[in-house]
């Protein structure tokens, strides 16, 4: 790997990092964020809709920025707002403001939607260039970042300190991070339109295309159930365990940074078994854990099971997002295009599912609510295969041969 690639390649590891940081920080703080706001679990959601809202708004347009401007100024515009928002959030709290809330998580959605979107195909590219196993470990710099945010969101907790503080020194220590990475990624990355506002010949009809694939399709169920149960883990686990098993949110907290802990050594182990044993194996193992960890969770009556299940969990939807990813990047002409469409139907899923199921936990229960998400990761079990065949092995020859 040459130093322009290994450079490339660290700073995207920052670039995942600092989403994971973030969403942890606000996410650990949610029962917190909650009795200062005075909302019900009902109303929470309604604030989380901001997310949604941003989220959508940051997807949809994700794949035609990058396609016009490339992934450089999507990451770095993206990453901002997610640094932005923290303060926001914490702002909103501060004033026990639900709009001014709603707002903060609507900023966080619109740059993670439109930003993840571009750094996963980035990271895809760097997959090609390098022929190694890259997005798990990519993906594992996010969930490294859940950990070390959460810890830190258990100890806040615990001694009190107020969230607004807390925020907004997560937005300090990120935006750092992001001054130091942003000068490594190159520019043109994605970039399939010219300087017009009409796409270059041939880009037209290859966007049209992936959307017809049927195999592209199914990878795209398989990372809309598996980012659908990491998603709802990530919004809704300390609230579940709080309210749905009854321990105390310090304690709730506690059991979502197990959550992230099984994430991140799911990802950084999954290049290991995805060399030996292919994608479509590892996916299916992948779901049938998640399955098994969330139906625990849902229907065993001692939180003592339910948070040693969350650990399956956990490591089942480690290996979703970025193995589907992968898949897609190689299942045929134009990559970038093929990884942003399944990137965003993962993204949907992980940013704007999750909040509708608090209306399902108003009226149910958030552990009724997550039978949902339960559902969908029993049909990412039969959907597996869509995923397989190359292994992480094959050679720089056979990528290419693979990719445009």
């Amino acid at each position: 790997m040459d130093p322009a690639t290994r450079r490339r390649r660290a700073a995207l590891f920052l670039f995942f990092l600092i989403p994971g940081l973030s969403i942890s920080s606000w996410v650990t703080r949610t029962p917190d964020i909650r009795d200062q706001l005075d909302v019900s679990t009902a109303q929470m959601g309604i604030v989380l809709f901001g997310l949604s809202v941003g989220s959508m708004i940051g997807i949809l347009s994700s794949g035609t920025l990058v396609a016009r401007f490339g992934t450089r100024p999507v990451m770095g515009v993206a990453t901002l707002l997610v640094i932005l928002s923290m303060a926001v959030i914490g702002g909103g709290t501060m004033l026990s403001s639900a709009p001014a809330t709603t707002a903060g998580l609507f900023l966080f959605g619109a740059g993670m939607g439109g930003g993840e979107v571009a750094i996963n195909i980035d990271g895809a590219d760097v997959e090609r260039i390098t022929g190694r196993t890259v997005l798990p470990t990519l993906h594992g710099f996010f969930s490294l970042g859940t950990v070390v945010g959460a810890a830190f969101g258990i100890l806040c907790t615990a001694v009190s300190w107020p969230v607004q503080w807390h925020l907004t020194a997560m937005a300090a220590v990120t935006a750092v991070m992001f001054a130091y990475a942003f000068r490594a990624i190159p520019h043109a990355v994605g970039k399939t339109r010219g300087d017009g506002s009409r796409p270059d010949a041939g880009a037209a009809p290859a966007e049209v295309r992936v959307w017809k694939d049927p195999r592209l399709l199914l990878i795209g169920g398989v990372i809309l159930a598996m980012a659908l149960a990491e998603g709802s883990a990530n919004d809704w686990l300390p609230l579940l365990m709080v309210d749905g098993h009854g321990v105390d949110p310090a304690l709730g907290s506690a059991v979502y940074t197990g959550f992230a802990a099984a994430m991140t050594i799911g990802r950084f182990a999954g290049g290991f078994f995805i060399d030996r044993l292919g994608r479509a194996p590892v996916v299916r193992a992948s779901a049938i854990c998640a399955s098994l960890g969330i139906a625990a969770v849902v229907f065993a009556d001692s939180a003592v099971l339910a948070g040693a299940a969350v650990l399956l969990w956990g490591m089942g939807a480690s290996l979703g997002f970025p193995v589907t990813l992968s898949a897609a990047g190689d299942s045929g002409p134009d990559s970038a295009a093929r990884v942003s469409l399944v990137a965003m139907i993962g993204y949907v899923a992980f940013l704007v599912g999750p909040p509708c199921l608090g209306f399902l936990g108003e009226h149910y229960g958030l552990r009724v609510a997550m039978i949902v998400v339960l559902a969908f990761t029993a049909v990412a079990i039969i959907l597996a295969p869509a995923v397989g065949k190359r292994s992480a092995t094959a050679s720089p020859a056979t990528e290419s041969a693979a990719r445009p």
